[in-house]
């Protein structure tokens, strides 16, 4: 029975329905929620209401779920600020208390699942080691660690003979390729990293047209070019 890895979601409908079709496809009766499902995206509740709808789902809590819930905590940056206070408007007080309320990690006997690194929801891996990769696993005893946030899927070993697992974004890719991502994980414990196309130009032009405000350009130019980067 294979399990889907869905990471940083961020309200994009059309791409999270066109990943769970793929992963249903291969097999997929599981899935981990890897947090930010909402925040950003032009769908914040349709797509928390599609995630809902998921069966054997597990679930965990994002940096998105903790700064919707608390702005304050977020930077003070007009993009960011302004996609909080969008989001938190469109899901309501008691979804995002909801959210918010969720675990920060799972540990199982396959993984340790998490949103940025078992330290830190914000604080995460590169697809390169770096110097602080040892402070991020510190203390871990699951040899495979699943992560997201920084929306750039990869595979490798880390600290500690550390398996290190990013599925990639589904919602909001930065690695270049527009299309959703998001990882399989077999029976056997191998990896499938997948891509799966969608309209993405729909979904940035979407952005534009539900949500007021400069953040909502910002952003879709990301879901267009599939990098963080400005342009």
């Amino acid at each position: 029975m294979a399990l889907a890895l869905l990471y940083d979601v961020h309200g994009n409908l059309p791409a999270l329905e066109a990943v769970v079709a793929d992963a249903r496809g291969q097999g997929a009766q599981r899935f981990v929620l890897g947090g930010d499902y909402a925040l950003f995206g032009p769908w914040p509740a349709e797509t928390l209401d599609a995630l809902r709808e998921l069966p054997e789902a597990e679930w965990i809590r994002g940096n998105g779920e903790r700064w919707t819930a608390a702005p304050g905590d977020a930077p003070d940056d007009p993009v960011v600020q302004g996609g909080i206070a969008a989001c938190g408007d469109a899901l309501g007080a008691e979804a995002v208390e909801a959210l918010a309320a969720l675990p920060q990690r799972l540990d199982r006997e396959e993984a340790l699942y998490c949103h940025g690194s078992p330290l830190s929801d914000v604080r995460s891996f590169m697809s390169q080691p770096a110097g602080d990769e040892p402070e991020l696993l510190d203390g871990v005893r699951r040899r495979r660690v699943v992560f997201g946030h920084t929306h750039l899927p990869f595979h490798r070993a880390g600290a500690a003979e550390t398996d290190l697992v990013n599925p990639g974004s589904v919602g909001m890719p930065f690695d270049g390729d527009p299309r959703a991502a998001y990882a399989l994980v077999d029976p056997d414990g191998r990896i499938e990293h997948r891509r799966v196309a969608y309209d993405h130009a729909a979904a940035a032009a979407a952005l534009r047209e539900r949500f007021d405000g400069d953040w909502t350009r910002v952003v879709a130019r990301r879901i267009e070019r599939a990098t963080f980067e400005p342009g």
